[in-house]
């Protein structure tokens, strides 16, 4: 099956910053059910009763599901985790589910956890999400490749020059504000900006290459994840060059929408959808057909 509701995807006009371009994406009249997300869902995040690092427990108070999103970051606990798959989790219930450590250096006094104020950097989002692939195909589990997501986040403060205590890949943040405060202050200002009305996604391109996207069901969904997508993309300053073009990103869109997707029940609510060619990886959560969440990478996750 493939993945819904993109073959109808519309794509606006970008915002470019700091070599980094934010294509708007549209869709039509998705029909999903009240949905809560982000900080004002009252979700509640902790350690299982025996504290693993590929797990954490997830409680839903509240009477609507709650959109817990693939690449969320989570502060806290006994180690940062960063969330492996995209999970609906219902109304008044407990979950467990897969995280992937983003701080190698501490696994001490449980803390409360909260959510960083940045996804997860692109980069090493990428590669757990390129583990967590491989793990479903071989053997259906969602745990990924922890070392080499360790070895992303090591790669990525050695290049920008990060003293981290801990490996920490929140200690990042330093560097894109640290001694820049234009750049700073560009990065938060187009945080703060929001999305466009109507706009439920972003495919993202450094130069005129496309890198990732993220897409949300409906408008409000991505609205409350649109600042922390938004920092964790300009993390790191791109190397590629070049005008980023309309055309290029409907084509790559278009070419995750027609791939052929394997199915598993999602961990809460809905059917994960998961996409792997030599172009093109990534994932998706639906509700009885409809899209939730849907998010890609392109080329290899080192690329």
């Amino acid at each position: 099956m493939n993945v819904p509701s993109l073959d109808a995807a519309a794509i606006g006009w970008p915002i470019t910053r700091l070599g980094v371009s934010f294509f708007p994406v549209y869709l039509a009249t998705n029909g999903l059910p009240a949905i809560e997300t982000g900080e004002g869902s009252g979700l509640v995040v902790d350690e299982l009763d025996e504290p693993s690092v590929n797990a954490l427990r997830v409680r839903n108070p509240g009477d609507k599901p709650v959109l817990v999103v693939e690449g969320e970051h989570f502060l806290g606990a006994k180690q940062n985790r960063a969330v492996n798959v995209t999970v609906l989790v219902p109304a008044r219930r407990d979950l467990e589910i897969p995280v992937s450590c983003l701080e190698r250096g501490r696994w001490g006094r449980r803390r409360a956890a909260r959510r960083d104020e940045a996804f997860t950097a692109t980069r090493v989002r990428a590669r757990k999400n390129a583990g967590v692939a491989a793990s479903m195909r071989d053997s259906g589990s969602r745990e990924g490749d922890q070392g080499a997501v360790w070895r992303e986040v090591d790669e990525m403060l050695n290049r920008a020059s990060v003293q981290s205590a801990t490996a920490a890949a929140a200690d990042m943040k330093r560097a894109a504000h640290s001694g820049q405060p234009s750049r700073a202050a560009t990065i938060e200002k187009l945080a703060a900006r929001g999305p466009l009305p109507g706009q439920c996604g972003i495919v993202v391109v450094h130069g005129r290459r496309v890198t990732a996207m993220d897409l949300f069901g409906a408008p409000h969904l991505l609205a409350a994840h649109w600042s922390a997508l938004i920092r964790s993309h300009l993390l790191e300053s791109p190397v590629a060059t070049g005008k980023p073009s309309a055309t290029a990103v409907l084509k790559v869109v278009r070419r995750f929408a027609s791939a052929r997707a394997q199915e598993t029940p999602g961990v809460g609510l809905g059917v994960e959808q998961r996409v792997a060619d030599d172009r093109v990886s990534g994932h998706a959560l639906t509700l009885n057909g409809t899209l939730v969440h849907a998010a890609f990478f392109t080329g290899s996750p080192r690329a």
